[in-house]
């Protein structure tokens, strides 16, 4: 019998999907009004998904050209609302899949962030995760009154320690706490409930959390640590890793080190589930399919101005100050997401900044899937068998109805015909689900 995979679904943000694509309907009138996510969040646990995780930012990018204009213009990553909203909306429609709001460890002061994160997993009853992200843009850095974004490794070890701090005030409370005898008139055993006292050299608080205990006891840790210090990182803290690693020796490769970083750390490398990036094109037919991807390498193709406006966002490169029919300069660096620059440099392989972004993350991710449900399920359970790895992590930045049907009533099934998927959820809460296989 195979051995079935987890799948995940990375939103990217909580506002506007797809403007200007086709299948999107009224999106610049509707966006405020949360139901797509709604639908997307009872489509996928029907589809018995592990969890959704909501990509976050909190600025306007304003990298390419020094202006925010075509940012604006084309809805890139704005406008945003609030994570934390949307993801308590999306577990109050849900009974068993996780959900995962990102919060950057620079934007809260870890007694909010682990009370907000408890208060969640409170109201989802166990289901709620973490997307644990240092940022990485200077911008969003001075929207919270910093001059700019600390060094990338630095922010890393500061990191380390919010983790702590947000680990020990979750367990603040001891299980058993909260007795609730109405015959002693006593809630809470205060013998049971602890300050922690914490003082370090990037954080201090007092605790205990006020909030309660959450559910789960320590809420689920999300990561996408791609550099050397981010896979440290996300191997010390992360109960699942998201991961863009292109091809299946490189997806492979990833998995080993991380779970070498693992050891190190003392943990168990089953305890944490590495899941690749996937952008699948689905049709009736394999000519079908093939057309979509030709269609989707067209417009990509077309944008090329709006998608390096988005890559400069998450690098902290002004694409707009250079010649795009030649090589990015070789001394370019960013203290943003590293593993992008590097992905880029590798794909340039000497060629202009035009040529490469046309083919940059424009139609696949990890590895390409395209052709009929069935075939795409085939796939996917050839590539899991020959990484070795935990599943799968959906990242279609135009999602719509469409796309969600054709991955929960085309795909899914496909899947679970073969034995690659669940099809019904074992436990009530997020942790043990993701432990199950």
């Amino acid at each position: 019998m195979p051995k079935p995979f987890h799948l995940a679904w990375f939103l990217q943000g909580s506002s506007a999907q797809a403007w200007g694509e086709a299948w999107t309907g009224h999106i610049g009138q509707t966006w405020m009004q949360p139901e797509l996510f709604l639908n997307m969040a009872r489509a996928l646990e029907r589809a018995c998904f592990d969890y959704i995780l909501l990509e976050d930012s909190s600025y306007v990018g304003e990298s390419f050209g020094g202006s925010t204009e075509i940012y604006l213009k084309n809805g890139l990553s704005v406008p945003r609302q609030d994570p934390s909203v949307i993801a308590a909306l999306m577990t109050q429609v849900t009974s068993r899949i996780g959900i995962v709001p990102t919060f950057g460890t620079y934007a809260y002061h870890p007694y909010l962030l682990a009370r907000l994160v408890a208060t969640l997993d409170q109201v989802s009853n166990g289901r709620i995760g973490w997307n644990a992200v240092t940022g990485s843009s200077d911008f969003a850095a001075m929207n919270f009154g910093l001059p700019g974004m600390p060094e990338h490794d630095l922010r890393y070890d500061m990191a380390d320690e919010y983790m702590e701090v947000c680990r020990g005030l979750w367990g603040s409370w001891e299980p058993g706490a909260i007795i609730a005898d109405r015959k002693t008139g006593v809630l809470v055993d205060h013998t049971k409930v602890h300050a922690i006292n914490y003082n370090g050299k990037y954080f201090k608080t007092r605790g205990p959390l006020n909030s309660g205990p959450a559910p789960s006891g320590q809420p689920v840790i999300a990561q996408a640590g791609g550099s050397p210090r981010g896979r440290k990182f996300a191997a010390a803290h992360a109960n699942t890793i998201v991961v863009n690693a292109k091809g299946i020796e490189a997806m492979r490769a990833y998995r080993e080190d991380v779970h070498k970083h693992m050891i190190a750390a003392g943990r168990n490398p089953s305890h944490c589930k590495v899941l690749y990036l996937i952008n699948p094109i689905l049709g009736d037919t394999t000519t079908d399919a093939l057309e979509r991807k030709k269609r989707r390498a067209a417009t990509a193709a077309a944008r090329i101005e709006e998608r390096l406006a988005h890559f400069g966002k998450v690098t902290n490169i002004d694409f707009g100050k250079f010649n795009l029919d030649k090589p990015l300069p070789d001394d370019v660096t960013t203290n943003g997401h590293q593993q992008n620059l590097e992905q880029f440099r590798k794909l340039a392989n000497g060629r202009s900044i035009r040529e490469t972004m046309a083919s940059y993350n424009a139609v696949d991710l990890s590895v390409e899937l395209c052709g009929t449900p069935d075939a795409v399920a085939a796939q996917m359970g050839e590539v899991m068998q020959a990484v070795g790895g935990d599943g799968f992590l959906f990242s279609m930045p135009n999602v719509n109805r469409r796309t969600l049907a054709e991955i929960e009533d085309g795909l899914v099934p496909a899947l679970q015909d073969r034995g690659l998927m669940r099809t019904a959820y074992e436990h009530k809460q997020f942790r043990d689900n993701l432990l199950a296989f």
